[in-house]
Formats: structure tokens, C-alpha cells, sequence
């Protein structure tokens, strides 16, 4: 298993995470340019990396 990729893959989910709170905190706060398509593409994006490290760790070895 690939750890060093793996551990950036870890980063960049708590990323991107981190991105997805403060979008939802300005959503809540009324900031109306918000709601353009953003939360979508980082659920995601999240999606796709949580699933990819889901792959990573389920393989042997």
C-alpha cells in the first residue's frame, strides 16, 4: 500500500472538508452568492476521495 499517497489523500479530504463547513456557515448566514454550485462539487469531490481511500485501505498488504 502506497501510505505517503495515501496520507495525502487523507489531507486533502480534511481539505476539503474544511471548505465545505465554512460554504455551509456562509449559506447559513444568508450570503446569498453561495448557492452557485459549490457544495455540490466539494460533496464530490469528497465522494470520490473518500471512496478511493475506502479502495486503498480495503487492499491486502
Amino acid at each position: 500500500m502506497n501510505y505517503v499517497y495515501l496520507k495525502r489523500l487523507y489531507a486533502k479530504r480534511a481539505e476539503l472538508e474544511a471548505k465545505l463547513e465554512l460554504h455551509d456557515a456562509r449559506y447559513c448566514f444568508g450570503e446569498e452568492e453561495v448557492d452557485d454550485g459549490t457544495d455540490s462539487d466539494l460533496r464530490q469531490r469528497l465522494s470520490e476521495i473518500s471512496e478511493e481511500i475506502a479502495t486503498l485501505e480495503s487492499r491486502p498488504g
